[in-house]
């Protein structure tokens, strides 16, 4: 075997690892963003909202970038890719435990303070990782790679409703707004707290789950 080819498969090798966190990264990237639209209903019920208050559920999030362009790049200049991966990742795990008080309290202002920690943290992580596709293996193969990060970014955006559907949201005809304006003060206030807390447990385990792929 050449040196030529020996090093082909080395450099192949040495791809897989980035890629298979890549993918996994671009994943996270579109599951967390394509949890905000099925928010804006629930948190219009949960918090009591009216319909152009609840949009700042996109507002809060996509801000972020905003506030964030420059300022990320910056940072990934001071701590470079790998560590920038990993500071983005762990502060979209600490946006993502913010939502265990602001459920607690259903307080909206503290959900809006936590959509925009975990855009902060997706700012951060697009800025590092996605140069980093590019470093990672030949320039020649750049595209593909790329491609193959797009599909787990859009598989994400069709998994992430299903699933918040699943753990949070298909019980919420329990909790419709005819049926809950004919409740007593009291009775309302329990119902629309117990509809917030469903929250916790499903941004929780993302947390954990975020927390150790950051480590």
């Amino acid at each position: 075997m050449s040196n030529i080819e020996s090093a082909i498969q080395v450099d192949k090798k040495s791809t897989v690892i980035p890629m298979m966190i890549l993918t996994a990264l671009f994943f996270i990237l579109g599951f967390v963003t394509w949890l905000n639209g099925p928010l804006i209903p629930f948190f219009q019920l949960a918090c009591e909202l009216t319909s152009s208050q609840a949009y700042f559920v996109t507002f809060a999030f996509y801000i972020a970038y905003f506030v964030m362009a420059v300022p990320s790049s910056w940072i990934i200049e001071k701590v470079g890719y790998k560590n920038g991966i990993s500071l983005g990742l762990l502060i979209i795990a600490l946006g993502a435990f913010m939502f265990y008080p602001a459920a607690e309290s259903r307080t909206f202002l503290f959900f809006l303070i936590a959509l925009f920690v975990m855009g902060t943290g997706l700012a951060i992580l697009q800025t590092a990782s996605n140069p980093y596709v590019v470093v990672i293996g030949p320039r020649e193969s750049a595209a593909a790679r790329i491609s193959v990060l797009g599909i787990a970014n859009k598989v994400a955006g069709f998994v992430a409703p299903l699933i918040l559907t699943a753990l949070v949201l298909s019980n919420m005809q329990d909790f419709t707004a005819d049926k809950i304006a004919v409740l007593d003060s009291v009775s309302k206030t329990n119902a629309l707290n117990s509809l917030a807390l469903q929250l916790q447990r499903p941004y929780l385990y993302m947390g954990l789950i975020i927390t150790v792929l950051a480590l």
